[in-house]
């Protein structure tokens, strides 16, 4: 008889990649288990293909598996790994269109401050409409309109309303200074209301 594989899925994710980081298979597979959805997940909504996002979790995971032994366990696992995926996407995505331009570059780019000072009544709006879409599943229109943005907008948009990340944790797992992150959802909330205005009419 084969060897009965040991039952992980109760063990922490920390214990589990402790036993990954010496190598146990078993520990790696159950990661993949906990979060292949999830990390499928964020993917697809980026890259809009499910085949490619398919081939890029794949890729994300043998990236996990390859540096495992970088991880920190006072990170979230999930963040972690999402911190991955997030950038194989991104690479994926700006190999496939022109290089996009960092906002910070930008002539039109926002401070922090003048984020916090801008009104954010159409903000608001934005984020009520994109929380009432996307308490479930996000719809086809509101899924085109994300899939329009520019890729490190749709990233913390993303991980904003569809994961529940707070600010904090989105520049944690984007590896991103805070002021960035709160920048892009601003940005990217407004250019959402624009394109979702006539669902509200």
């Amino acid at each position: 008889m084969p060897p009965t594989l040991p039952d992980l899925s109760n063990l922490p994710d920390a214990d589990v990649v402790v036993r990954a980081q010496r190598g146990e298979e078993p520990a790696f597979r159950e990661i993949i288990r906990r979060y292949e959805r999830p990390v499928f997940s964020l993917i697809y909504r980026m890259v809009r293909e499910t085949a490619t996002a398919e081939d890029l979790a794949q890729d994300t995971f043998i990236k996990v598996l390859n540096h495992l032994d970088k991880y920190r366990p006072e990170f979230k696992l999930s963040s972690w790994l999402f911190k991955i995926a997030n950038n194989v996407a991104i690479d994926h995505l700006r190999r496939r269109q022109l290089a996009t331009i960092s906002i910070d570059g930008s002539p039109h780019a926002m401070s922090a401050e003048d984020v916090e000072a801008t009104s954010i009544d159409l903000a608001d709006e934005a984020e009520t409409a994109l929380d009432e879409m996307a308490s479930k599943e996000l719809g086809s229109a509101i899924e085109r309109a994300i899939g329009a943005l520019r890729p490190e907008y749709r990233s913390c948009i993303m991980l904003c309303h569809v994961e529940g990340r707070s600010y904090e944790e989105i520049a944690a797992t984007l590896d991103l200074p805070l002021g960035t992150v709160k920048t892009y959802i601003h940005r990217a909330r407004n250019e959402l209301r624009i394109s979702l205005a006539h669902l509200r009419q």
